[in-house]
């Protein structure tokens, strides 16, 4: 069972953009140590753009896409050789792996990646994954490598994902304007959080925040993995966490058994458009684990195509995420039709609009 860590950009550069070289030191020998013990393990990180202004002498974070990506083609190369570096020194063998949301989303792509990284676990090394910010979109792109670290994690079903950053854990309000906030020790399902104040503060360089750690927590303990989320620039917070030992807040595990295929079709392959049905066909998804027959839609909304993801939508709220077996024109035309009538219009056309081996509830 693989260990999944990241590291966000306030554990990677200082607010001047310089190298924590002193945290890196400290998470490195902990992985190393972990990697020599047996345990397989991948690194998640954040700071190439971060890295990149510093060795070019920039004096802010741009703000131009193409400038971004200028910035995170010098400081990935670099940032890459710190991490193989300090594993070296551990007697452990890094790989460097760049993926953007495109390959993640593309089912294909999705499981040529989860392969490469489990050869890689089994000859013993250590992928260190950033997201590939120099070919990245702002339309397409993770947004954070703290959903990058979960998706990785779901990928290889991990027994474990922990997220590094500079603050001690989950608080239920933000240390920073309320001086008596209390650290969560347990988060053990999404009412824990319902009444949490959870800031966006992160680093001068950074992208995410406490929010989003806490947001990719919950996609993978809803997928059966745990999570720690902890302070990365206390030593041996790393080696705690992966023991089982009171580190940071801890996010159970949450019962799933659904299979690789959905897992991926639920957090990783992105919505092109949504499908309104009527709650007949609603509580029939729901309730039955059926397919969704064009007889119980009711309306289309976006323009997709055969084989896209599309969100299911009745009185306003979202039932699932299925693949589509029609083109929102095509769905258009035979939304409210029986099966018989759809078969007669198009003879060779599935009888599903979304077959329910393609559909996860939300």
């Amino acid at each position: 069972m693989t260990l999944v860590v990241k590291l966000g950009s306030s554990i990677v550069s200082a607010d001047d953009g310089s190298l924590r070289s002193e945290v890196l030191d400290s998470v490195c020998s902990q992985a190393a140590a972990l990697r020599r013990g047996g345990e397989p393990l991948v690194m998640v990180t954040s700071g190439s753009i971060a890295r990149g202004i510093r060795l070019l002498g920039l004096q802010a974070r741009p703000r131009a896409i193409d400038e971004l990506q200028a910035a995170s083609a010098v400081g990935q190369g670099s940032l890459f050789r710190e991490y193989e570096t300090r594993l070296e020194a551990g007697e452990v063998a890094a790989a460097q792996v760049l993926l953007t949301a495109s390959d993640v989303a593309s089912r294909t792509s999705y499981v040529n990646a989860r392969q490469t990284l489990r050869r890689l676990l089994d000859w013993g090394v250590v992928p260190v994954i950033n997201e590939n910010d120099t070919t990245a979109t702002d339309e397409i792109t993770f947004g954070d490598n703290d959903f990058l670290a979960a998706q990785v994690a779901i990928m290889l079903e991990a027994r474990l994902l922990v997220l590094l950053t500079n603050t001690d854990g989950v608080y239920d309000a933000d240390p920073a304007t309320h001086p008596d906030a209390t650290m969560i020790e347990e988060v053990s399902g999404p009412a824990d959080l319902v009444s949490l104040e959870i800031g966006d503060r992160t680093s001068v360089f950074g992208t995410g925040g406490m929010r989003s750690k806490v947001a990719a927590a919950e996609m993978a303990s809803g997928s059966g993995i745990e999570v720690r989320i902890c302070n990365g620039t206390v030593d041996g917070n790393l080696g705690l966490a992966a023991a089982g030992e009171p580190a940071g807040t801890a996010f159970r595990a949450l019962a799933s058994d659904a299979p690789a295929f959905k897992q991926w079709l639920r957090h990783a392959k992105p919505v092109a458009g949504r499908i309104l049905v009527d709650e007949g066909a609603a509580n029939v998804l729901r309730k039955s684990g059926s397919s969704l027959l064009p007889v119980g839609v009711t309306g289309v909304e976006g323009a997709f195509e055969a084989g896209d993801a599309v969100e299911v939508v009745a009185g306003g709220s979202v039932i699932g995420k299925g693949i589509a077996n029609y083109s929102s024109g095509e769905t258009e035309r035979i939304r409210g039709m029986k099966s018989t009538e759809v078969l007669e219009l198009m003879p060779h056309a599935a009888e599903e609009l979304i077959h329910r081996d393609y559909f996860v509830l939300a």
